[in-house]
């Protein structure tokens, strides 16, 4: 699909990959309650998304297998320098502060992206952008419960939690990169979980991995269908939309993620709503359709 053609659905493609990955929670729920550690979850979720992605370009084009040597950099960049350190600060940033803290720290990425996007690809930081930006972020700490509460908060923690965001902001910076030498978003997210995969599994209990797969098969179609839903469509979508939209714009449209999570965790869980959850939820969605109406 050609740029120009792009534009007008480019912003849809990053609310819906949002709004994918606000639904991981239920997925990760099942596989903690199966004694699934988060580095085991990470791993589950990079291995199935690769193999997938390898069935869907060996049979779609081979032709978007190859890649050059000298661009390994920029698969390396959104594998392991995003996915897999962004999810290692994240989850240290949980256990050295609290999930609600560790979530703030993480929606600091959009503000990263805005930046670097600025220092690398020449994007231009404007009033309705920093706006947006203030009301994402205003928006995800009353969402995440952050404000009323007494978490308590410790220098270390913030730092790992601001690596997180950090790792997060990358795969928008590193697959501009790679979009900008011709690859396809297919061929984007297929090499950045081959090379997650090399990162993660060192850490991951693979035997514990496969012998759940041996002792019950379902959860061989459980792995499938949560790194379909929760990694394989909304990465593809989000780097789609990349094609056509600002990085700066397209972190704070899938800033929604905390929006839909909240959602669900409603919906599903029966957990509380609030005042300050609802006016974070209007703040963030106020925050994407000036990105939209602007894009």
């Amino acid at each position: 699909m050609r740029k120009d053609n792009m534009k007008k659905p480019a912003p849809i493609f990053v609310l819906l990959a949002g709004i994918l990955w606000g639904m991981m929670g239920i997925y990760v729920r099942r596989l903690n309650a199966a004694g699934f550690t988060t580095i085991e979850i990470v791993a589950v979720r990079s291995v199935v998304t690769a193999l997938l992605l390898f069935l869907v370009l060996f049979f779609y084009n081979r032709k978007m297998l190859k890649i050059c040597i000298r661009d390994i950099w920029c698969f390396a960049g959104t594998g392991i320098l995003s996915i897999v350190f962004f999810n290692y600060c994240y989850f240290k940033a949980i256990t050295m502060t609290s999930l609600s803290v560790a979530a703030v720290l993480l929606y600091t990425a959009p503000a990263i992206v805005m930046i670097l996007s600025a220092v690398f690809f020449h994007e231009k930081i404007t009033a309705v952008k920093l706006i947006a930006l203030v009301a994402t972020f205003i928006g995800c700490v009353l969402v995440t419960g952050l404000v009323g509460s007494t978490e308590s908060l410790n220098a270390a923690g913030i730092l790992v939690g601001l690596g997180a965001g950090l790792g997060y902001a990358l795969y928008s910076i590193f697959s501009r990169f790679a979009l900008e030498r011709g690859y396809h978003s297919l061929t984007i997210s297929f090499y950045t979980f081959v090379f997650a995969s090399i990162g993660v599994l060192p850490l991951a209990d693979v035997q514990k991995i496969y012998g759940a797969c041996v002792e019950d098969i379902g959860m061989l179609g459980f792995y499938l269908v949560f790194a379909l839903v929760s990694t394989v469509i909304p990465y593809i979508l989000y780097t789609l939309g990349l094609t056509a939209l600002e990085n700066s714009k397209a972190s704070i449209i899938a800033s929604v993620e905390p929006v839909a999570a909240t959602v669900l965790g409603i919906v599903l869980f029966h957990e509380k709503m609030t005042v300050n959850i609802v006016t974070g939820i209007v703040l963030v969605l106020g925050a994407i359709v000036i990105c939209t109406d602007k894009s």
